[in-house]
């Protein structure tokens, strides 16, 4: 199973090269649009952190000293911008009472005590609190999300029924617990998800993992 695990990495990686993800200018806008993509597409999330940047707001304390309604019309875009706006204001409350609102702070505690913690914060759920720890903390928690079920179910590697957990434990099991590795192999996997793996009319005969199947 390792090995298939890894070969399926390799030629995504041959097909696509590195994917450079999270794109953001800084740890805390990652934070930020791990909560703003929630039930929506990366561009409306892109749209609302791009609001943000436009009234020069997406610092921790601006935002935590922004009134909830001028929160709310900047992240628009987003869509559910009233639950978002809670949502983030909800990690932001927990971010300074916690930890004065200091990343450095934040991403000193170890990986599973911190999980449980942001797993706490209203709004917050596995996939957000993995993509925070991730991609803005540097922590080795690997992404799960739609697309990787979808594509792992359909090479039979995993059920579909599969929970969150139970997938992450599978690529724990299975790679070597690095940072970098997690990081790419999840960028790689919504790479194929987008452009092949689709969830109602999947291109197969493109796609570069068809001789894996």
């Amino acid at each position: 199973m390792r090995r298939k695990v890894i070969l399926l990495y390799q030629k995504l990686h041959r097909a696509f090269g590195p994917q450079h993800w999270w794109p953001a200018e800084s740890s805390f806008e990652v934070i930020v649009g791990a909560i703003l993509t929630q039930s929506t597409s990366w561009k409306n999330g892109e749209k609302a952190i791009g609001n943000l940047k436009k009234h020069k707001v997406l610092t921790a304390k601006k935002l935590y000293r922004l009134k909830s309604r001028k929160l709310a019309t900047y992240i628009r875009p987003a869509g559910y911008y009233n639950i978002k706006t809670k949502r983030l204001k909800a990690f932001l409350k927990f971010f300074f009472e916690k930890y004065r609102g200091n990343l450095k702070r934040l991403s000193q505690k170890p990986l599973l005590i911190l999980r449980q913690e942001l797993l706490a914060v209203n709004g917050i759920g596995p996939e957000s609190a993995d993509s925070i720890l991730l991609y803005a903390l540097g922590k080795p928690a690997f992404v799960v999300d739609a697309y990787t079920k979808r594509i792992f179910s359909r090479h039979r590697l995993i059920k579909e029924s599969v929970s969150y957990d139970e997938t992450q434990d599978f690529f724990r099991q299975n790679l070597k617990n690095e940072v970098k590795l997690f990081n790419e192999y999840h960028a790689l996997l919504v790479k194929l998800g987008k452009d092949y793996c689709l969830k109602r009319i999947p291109r197969c005969a493109e796609c570069p993992l068809k001789n894996q199947k």
